[in-house]
């Protein structure tokens, strides 16, 4: 949302308070927002690095960010070559010596595995990356480029990036889930609340209409399945006294593949609502219901 939907000194006090609360994790990606007018790609990781240089806090945020979706000719994918410069872009527009987690942000079948892999292991080995992880891979491409690393002593996938949520369940735990948990990948998946669709705001497509990501994204949620499934978030709300968005991450956090969850936030109500979320510890019973619901 930074330099999209959120202005430069409304992310500056937001993720001051994110820190301020005792949390440390900062997600974003060289593309972002690229689609919106007049946008390029950067504007995201350009108002994070204003931020860290003004803040001063570098050394308490575990700072990641992503390469390989388009930003233009000749910029995409996950060839060798491409990495270096993006990796020096984002390093620029972030302000900062090294990146905490670099991603893949999505699979590159035209580029081997072996060249992308020993890239991001040469970035390792010169202290511009600590680690590197994964987004938008199938368990079957994860599990093949976790046996080229080992198989040739490279730097390996250590996180996945799935989309995963009380809504959208069913390719993460399928496969990818039981992959992640075997191999001790970490999960930091994205979508959290479907875009909002699961702080229980949407509801009609009069709803939807309403706001630039809603009638972007929601509207696929606004059928027979997810009005239950915000039943079930109004059943567990009447409850335990916390809002659906704050049992929907909660849901995900009980989930043991589950390291931590991304979710967006563009007013620091919202952000009260992630610290609620983070001490919330569901029962077995809530668990039940919303597992049910969104079976």
């Amino acid at each position: 949302m930074f330099g999209w939907t959120v202005d430069a000194e409304r992310s500056f006090a937001l993720l001051d308070a994110w820190l301020d609360a005792g949390f440390n994790f900062v997600d974003t990606a060289d593309v972002y927002s690229i689609w919106a007018p007049g946008h390029v790609g950067g504007e995201s990781e350009r108002i994070i690095g204003q931020w860290l240089r003004r803040s001063g806090r570098r050394d308490r945020v575990v700072l990641a960010t992503k390469v390989g979706k388009p930003m233009g000719p000749d910029r995409r994918g996950l060839k060798a070559t491409y990495i270096r410069k993006a990796v020096e872009d984002s390093l620029e527009r972030l302000q900062t010596d090294y990146i905490d987690l670099y991603q893949s942000h999505d699979d590159d079948l035209e580029t081997p595995l072996e060249e992308s892999l020993s890239a991001f292991d040469t970035l390792h080995r010169e202290g511009k990356i600590r680690a590197i992880g994964a987004s938008n891979y199938t368990a079957a491409r994860l599990a093949t480029a976790l046996r080229v690393s080992a198989d040739n002593h490279l730097i390996r996938y250590e996180s996945l990036q799935p989309l995963y949520n009380l809504h959208d369940r069913m390719a993460f735990e399928a496969e990818l889930g039981p992959l992640c948990v075997k191999e001790g990948l970490g999960v930091i998946n994205f979508y959290t609340l479907a875009a909002g669709f699961l702080t229980g705001k949407y509801r009609t497509p009069a709803d939807a209409e309403k706001s630039v990501r809603g009638k972007n994204t929601v509207t696929k949620y606004l059928n027979e399945r997810g009005l239950r499934i915000l039943q079930a978030l109004d059943q567990v709300a009447l409850g335990t006294g916390h809002s659906p968005a704050a049992i929907a991450t909660a849901w995900l956090m009980a989930k043991p593949s589950v390291t931590a969850p991304i979710v967006s936030a563009t007013s620091l109500e919202q952000m009260e609502v992630l610290f609620q979320a983070a001490r919330l510890q569901l029962d077995a019973n809530s668990m039940d219901i919303l597992d049910a619901a969104s079976a």
